[in-house]
């Protein structure tokens, strides 16, 4: 992928919306880095500032709360509503959980206004960061404080690819162009490690979502697929797939997981609350612990992260592939 691929991403998501957000103030010194030049980055941690004019700030009477797409949304509204009633109670706010179709369109929704707490799938969160203003604060983790998801390429168990060379002249089905493990992972990986070009030494298609892919390739739509893993395996769980016709061809090293957290324009002290209430939820019992507590590591609780940190690899990935952010 190309810097010019995502200043094309960057005109689809509208770049041309500006209601309610005022450029940054000049007068004073407003570093930038990768973000777009509507933010500022002062204290070097390389996510949008709160803005300093208070005019600003957002302080919505209805927080809109939204997870990273998937392929049944109404599993997820059910299963997020206990956090959602605990945010309500923190922030004294009523919160709306809003279904998004593609990470195009939830990037738009927070870059506009309309999205004010989310989930961003680790591939994308770089984009949300520079483009949307989105301050990632926390992650899933198990008890012991562990998180993280692999890059798998899949293909059907009994059928002919046993290994990434027999790639060569099939179809292999990526996510998304933004997503990590869903794209620039294997892409990187395949060209790097085995010397396979996409769409020269092997077809390509995107699916949309990891679901679509696992489905896909369990289905024939393709012979092939990369997935985050920890998708896959809350798939087989729900016996949505039969994992008994899933080989894995490649297992990459550990990526981040989904990072949640919150416009950068929220008010500072609904800001503060909206980090709490991550970090202070209850998991046991919950919907939320039943859809994503049978992992490995297991999702038990959330835990502070740092996108400056914990996003390094996922930086890295792209900087070698030539990604940019490009949504100026």
């Amino acid at each position: 992928m190309t810097r010019k691929l995502f200043f094309t991403l960057g005109a689809a998501l509208g770049i041309a919306l500006g209601a309610g957000f005022g450029p940054p103030a000049h007068a004073q010194a407003c570093p930038q880095g990768a973000l777009d030049a509507r933010y500022c980055d002062r204290d070097g941690d390389l996510v949008a500032d709160v803005p300093v004019d208070a005019k600003q700030w957002l302080n919505p009477g209805t927080l809109i709360f939204s997870y990273t797409p998937v392929e049944d949304p109404e599993v997820y509204r059910k299963a997020w509503d206990p956090f959602l009633r605990h945010l309500e109670k923190l922030t004294g706010k009523k919160v709306v959980f809003f279904s998004v179709q593609s990470n195009a369109a939830q990037i738009e929704a927070m870059r506009a206004g309309r999205l004010h707490v989310s989930g961003f799938s680790s591939g994308s969160a770089p984009l949300a960061v520079n483009c949307a203003g989105f301050v990632p604060a926390a992650v899933m983790a198990s008890h012991k404080g562990e998180f993280g998801y692999e890059m798998e390429i899949i293909a059907l168990a009994d059928g002919p690819i046993r290994r990434i060379e027999d790639l060569r002249g099939r179809t292999l089905a990526f996510t998304d162009p933004t997503s990590s493990s869903g794209f620039k992972a294997p892409s990187a990986l395949l060209r790097s490690e085995f010397k396979l070009e996409p769409d020269k030494d092997f077809k390509t298609a995107f699916s949309g979502k990891h679901d679509n892919s696992v489905i896909g390739v369990v289905n024939k739509d393709y012979d092939a697929a990369a997935v985050a893993n920890s998708v896959m395996k809350r798939m087989i769980q729900r016996k949505v797939v039969d994992g008994a016709k899933i080989r894995t061809i490649y297992k990459s090293q550990t990526f981040p997981t989904t990072a949640y957290g919150h416009v950068y324009n929220l008010e500072p002290g609904l800001a503060n609350k909206v980090r709490e209430a991550f970090l202070t939820f209850s998991w046991d019992g919950t919907e939320l612990a039943k859809e994503f507590g049978k992992g490995s590591p297991p999702r038990e609780k959330f835990v502070p992260i740092t996108y400056k940190e914990h996003w390094d690899v996922v930086r890295k990935i792209d900087e070698a592939m030539g990604v940019g952010y490009g949504c100026r």
